[in-house]
């Protein structure tokens, strides 16, 4: 029948690191099938280099021993990212956070975002017409628990050192002026609006992990 489209479905059983699991795809034939896994990105608080414990190839081996696949990092600020066939992002969260005290002696808050929840946010703008540089920091604070604050956007801190341009229930987009005389204390003020369950990159490091992400 003409203007119709067959999609085959078949059901693919892959034997991952993480054990066996079972998918349902469409491909065009018998001889090409393209199982795609979900990529995520573990965002780990706290993390420095000065710590070997706390070194890139330490926390990959944490997340390749717990059967994660593709797993690799970018910068040193405790970025890891991995795919897996589970959707449970909490579970997910909890089963990290428990490895790295048993595995490396620390514990670090872990918040984990998927390739497309990074993508809405590198595509919504929220920095548009204001570059990083020496004098302007563009960061990203990722929420580990949803919040219900409500913020009229633009926001300028009393002290004017700070401004949060965009912010919703998981992350808050803020810029950061380091000519003020005075220290930023952005820091300070997400803590008390939404506990240390957060963590924060610049802009470029976000932009970074994306990249890293579509080129899997």
């Amino acid at each position: 029948m003409s203007g119709v489209t067959k999609i085959i479905i078949k059901r693919v059983t892959l034997h991952l690191s993480s054990g066996l699991h079972e998918f349902f795809l469409p491909f065009r034939d018998a001889t090409n099938i393209v199982a795609l896994m979900p990529s995520y990105a573990a965002l780990l608080r706290g993390i420095g280099p000065g710590n070997p414990n706390m070194r890139n190839e330490k926390l990959a081996g944490v997340f390749t021993d717990l059967g994660f696949d593709n797993v690799r990092t970018v910068i040193s600020s405790g970025n890891v990212l991995f795919d897996s066939p589970s959707s449970a992002v909490r579970a997910l969260e909890n089963q990290i956070e428990h490895a790295l005290p048993n595995q490396l002696g620390f514990s670090s808050t872990t918040i984990i975002r998927s390739k497309r929840q990074l993508q809405d946010l590198v595509d919504s703008q929220p920095f548009k017409g204001v570059d990083h540089s020496e004098k302007t920091h563009l960061d990203v604070t990722f929420l580990k628990r949803k919040s219900r604050l409500k913020l009229q956007v633009p926001y300028a801190s009393p002290g004017r050192d700070y401004t949060i341009v965009a912010l919703d229930d998981r992350s808050v987009c803020s810029i950061v002026d380091l000519t003020s005389a005075r220290t930023p204390d952005l820091m300070r003020w997400l803590e008390k609006q939404f506990g240390k369950e957060i963590t924060t990159r610049t802009f470029k490091t976000v932009e970074r992990i994306l990249k890293k992400l579509n080129e899997a």
